[in-house]
């Protein structure tokens, strides 16, 4: 076998890898609590599944801190799945940025 149809090889397994991983970090729950008041579950594909807001919190005089805890945790939970993708993207390909 010659180099190139090696190295064709290599760029087919490596894309069957990262397929199957991305498809396991989709599937997989990321959830993120903030001030003990709001928590927010995200899926690895980045779909809100749910938001959580603890009873308690619910006072007008805290909407604006409630929304704020709802928007820190959904960008905590994405910042979450953007590390574990570039984790395994770079443990596959053996590059940051992937193959291309």
């Amino acid at each position: 076998m010659n180099q190139m149809q090696a190295m064709i090889q290599q760029a087919q397994r490596m894309q069957r890898e990262l397929k199957k991983a991305q498809e396991e970090l989709n599937a997989k729950e990321f959830k993120v609590s903030k001030g003990g008041a709001v928590t927010v579950t995200v899926m690895g594909s980045k779909e809100v599944k749910s938001i959580d807001i603890d009873k308690d919190a619910f006072d007008p005089s805290n909407k604006e801190m409630i929304e704020e805890m709802i928007a820190l945790a959904i960008n905590e939970a994405i910042k979450q799945i953007e590390a574990e993708f570039n984790e395994f993207n770079e443990r596959i390909t053996g590059r940051a940025g992937g193959l291309f």
